[in-house]
C-alpha cells in the first residue's frame, strides 16, 4: 500500500486523576520514556522504539478520559488538502499553532459525529531510539516495565458510529477491516478501520455515551512479550480487565488492563496484515462472544460497560 495521506496513529492526550502516580506508572511498569514536561504541567511520553517526541501526553484532572486523538499524515500538502476535504465535507477545523504542544508543529483540529477530538499533524522532532541510522544495533535491553514497540490503536465509543465510520473512510481514506452487526443483520455496532496495513488504526463502538474512551493499546513483538507484560502487571499490583488471551477479530494475542486513574489500556501483539483490495470480515451479532474473546467465547461485563 503506498502510504501517501494518513499514515498512523501518532499521540493522544490522556487525563489522569494523580500525575505524580501516573508518571510512576507510565515509567515504571509501562516502560515509557519521559521525553518532556511543559508549563501547563503536562508530561510527555514515548516508547524506546518510538521515533517522533511524543506518542502519549498526560495531565492531571478531576476526570479520567482522552483529550484527544492524533493522526501523523504525509506532508504539508497532505495536511493542508485533508483540512480542505474535511471543510468540504461539512466538517469544521481549527488550526492549532506550532507551539501548542511540546516539539510539534501546526495541528488542524476536528470534532467526528461521536464527538471525540481528533487533529491531524505533519511534523514532530524526531529524536530517535537511540540506536542510530548508521549501522543501528539490536536493542537488548529497554528501560524496564512492559517496554512496548509502539502506540498502536484506539477504541473508543460514541452514538454516531456511521457519522464516524464514513467520515473517517470518505474523507481520511481509512478502510473497513471488520465489523460486528447487530441482531438485524444490518447496523453496525462496531467497527475496525485501517489507515495503513494492520488490521486497525482505530476502532468505534456505538455506545450512547459520547465522546468516550475504551481503551489505548500498545503493541508488543510477541505473545511471549504479552506473558511478560501479565507478569509485570501482576507484579506491580495493576487491575486486570481480562486476558491474556486471543480476540477472533484482527487475531491478536491481548491483555487488557487500567492504569491508576482507571483509563483502560491494552497490550496486544499479532494480527493479519490488510491490503485494499480485501473484503472486510463481518461478525454476526451471535458470534459476538468469540469475535470479542475467541478462546472463551464469552463477553466480560466490565469489557463492555467501563469507559472513560
Amino acid at each position: 500500500m503506498a502510504m501517501t495521506g494518513v499514515l498512523r496513529p501518532g499521540y493522544c492526550q490522556l487525563r489522569v486523576l494523580d500525575l505524580n502516580e501516573s508518571i510512576r506508572f507510565y515509567t515504571d511498569v509501562m516502560g515509557l520514556i519521559e521525553t518532556g514536561r511543559d508549563a501547563s504541567g503536562r508530561v510527555y511520553f514515548k516508547t524506546a522504539d518510538e521515533r517522533d517526541h511524543h506518542s502519549v501526553v498526560i495531565r492531571e484532572a478531576d476526570q479520567a478520559g482522552m483529550d484527544f486523538y492524533a493522526f501523523k499524515v504525509l506532508d504539508k500538502r497532505t495536511l493542508d488538502k485533508l483540512e480542505v476535504d474535511l471543510n468540504e465535507y461539512g466538517v469544521a477545523t481549527e488550526r492549532m499553532p506550532a507551539d501548542g504542544l511540546l516539539e510539534t508543529g501546526e495541528r488542524v483540529r476536528f470534532v467526528a459525529p461521536t464527538k471525540h477530538v481528533f487533529e491531524l499533524y505533519w511534523e514532530m522532532t524526531e529524536v530517535g531510539d537511540g540506536q542510530g541510522y548508521i549501522n543501528p544495533g539490536v536493542r537488548v535491553d529497554g528501560p524496564g516495565g512492559i517496554c512496548p514497540i509502539r502506540l498502536d490503536h484506539w477504541q473508543i465509543h460514541g452514538a454516531d458510529l456511521d457519522g464516524s465510520r464514513d467520515l473517517f473512510i470518505n474523507v481520511l481514506g481509512f478502510h473497513l477491516v471488520e465489523r460486528i452487526t447487530g441482531e438485524d443483520g444490518a447496523t453496525d455496532m462496531a467497527v475496525w478501520l485501517t489507515c495503513s496495513t494492520k488490521a486497525h488504526d482505530i476502532a468505534f463502538v456505538r455506545d450512547e455515551r459520547d465522546n468516550t474512551l475504551h481503551h489505548a493499546s500498545y503493541l508488543l513483538e510477541s505473545w511471549e512479550k504479552v506473558l511478560h507484560a501479565a507478569d509485570v502487571m501482576s507484579a506491580k499490583g495493576v487491575s486486570l480487565d481480562i486476558g491474556p488471551l486471543r480476540h477472533g477479530i484482527t487475531r491478536g494475542c491481548t491483555i487488557y488492563a487500567f492504569d491508576p486513574s482507571g483509563n483502560r489500556f491494552e497490550t496486544f501483539s499479532g494480527g493479519y496484515a490488510f491490503y485494499p483490495d480485501m473484503k472486510p470480515y463481518t461478525w454476526t451479532h451471535e458470534e459476538i462472544g468469540a469475535a470479542i474473546f475467541y478462546h472463551t467465547r464469552e463477553l466480560n461485563e466490565r469489557f463492555l460497560t467501563v469507559v472513560t
